[in-house]
């Protein structure tokens, strides 16, 4: 199967099309907690301008990603290249508050107004809502006129053209999409060739014409990276057992010589529920890597081995210790 990343998938009927591959920017945020490692100024400012020159049309970032570092550093690098490139969708987040986890309407409001100003944009192409799990309180998001209510008058107003949802917990999401008229849904290291915990969601979303992003096909890096030299497993240190599925995954890529990246990679874009497929990116050769696995050639006897590997449908989060940012 072959992919062209020239291809436009339509986010619904939102007027936005995105490429079957995206790049997401939580490790420009500079999280050394959460990713195991720094990203300085100067490897963000060369990783956003490689994105911006690239054939891929989508970024994905949030106002909590390094409490707002990543949002200031793709606020330069749109100032640096003159603007958005045309067509080109930005996605950001309406966060909780950093130090008290409330999200009101109040709090809602004010993240957006903190997202354009860093970005030093006056409209956002795609918002979403993100992490409502961790609200201080849930009713806060979900009653009438609340948090989740003032995100769609955001789109009415003009201030977004698209609205979404990105979370963790798959129970919670699957409750709001029943609810509430979202163009886009955003899951991340809960559907990749080692788990299929998001499986029902994604599905349940295309069957209601709602797109679904998955991001983190990598589990947070440990697929592209390798076991060997990255021990980490949805952003934790990881044991040899938790490991274990990774390295048979690694065996059969070895076996047939393809890199584990891009059957990773590749794994995600051959579900047809799935509109786009967000690649953390941190140096500009990732991004330069990404877009070749998104077509490195993958012979069927790999996908026919794979298909007989086992998988996890438990949440990979589930025992995950969470620091913001």
């Amino acid at each position: 199967m072959s992919f062209s990343l020239m291809d436009r998938i339509p986010l619904g009927k939102s007027g936005l099309s995105v490429t079957r591959v995206s790049f997401g920017t939580a490790g420009l945020g500079n999280m050394p907690e959460t990713f195991g490692f720094a990203v300085s100024d100067k490897e963000a400012e060369e990783t956003l301008a490689a994105v911006f020159k690239s054939p891929i049309n989508s970024l994905d970032t949030s106002r909590n990603y390094g409490m707002g570092e990543a949002e200031r550093r793709i606020g330069r690098a749109i100032k640096a290249n003159g603007g958005l490139p045309k067509d080109f969708v930005l996605a950001t987040k309406l966060d909780r508050d950093f130090k008290t986890n409330k999200f009101d309407v109040a709090r809602a409001r004010r993240s957006l107004e903190e997202s354009l100003k860093a970005l030093g944009l006056d409209r956002i192409p795609l918002l979403h809502f993100h992490d409502p799990e961790y609200a201080l309180s849930l009713e806060d998001v979900t009653k009438k006129g609340g948090a989740l209510d003032e995100l769609f008058k955001m789109k009415i107003e003009g201030l977004c053209q698209a609205v979404g949802l990105g979370a963790g917990r798959t129970d919670i999401m699957m409750d709001l999409v029943k609810d509430y008229p979202f163009d886009v849904v955003l899951t991340h290291n809960r559907y990749t060739i080692v788990n299929r915990h998001a499986s029902p969601l994604i599905d349940a979303c295309a069957a209601s014409g709602i797109a679904v992003f998955n991001a983190a096909p990598y589990a947070s890096g440990v697929l592209a990276q390798g076991s060997a030299t990255y021990k980490r497993y949805v952003y934790q240190e990881a044991t040899d057992e938790v490991l274990a599925p990774v390295r048979t995954v690694e065996a059969i890529c070895a076996k047939h010589g393809v890199p584990t990246g891009a059957v990773a990679l590749q794994f995600s874009m051959r579900n047809k529920n799935l509109v786009s497929t967000i690649c953390g990116v941190t140096k500009p050769e990732f991004v330069t890597q990404t877009i070749e696995w998104a077509s490195y050639p993958i012979p069927d006897a790999v996908w026919n081995e794979l298909a007989s590997v086992a998988y996890s449908t438990e949440d990979p989060e589930a025992s995950r210790t969470y620091v913001l940012g």
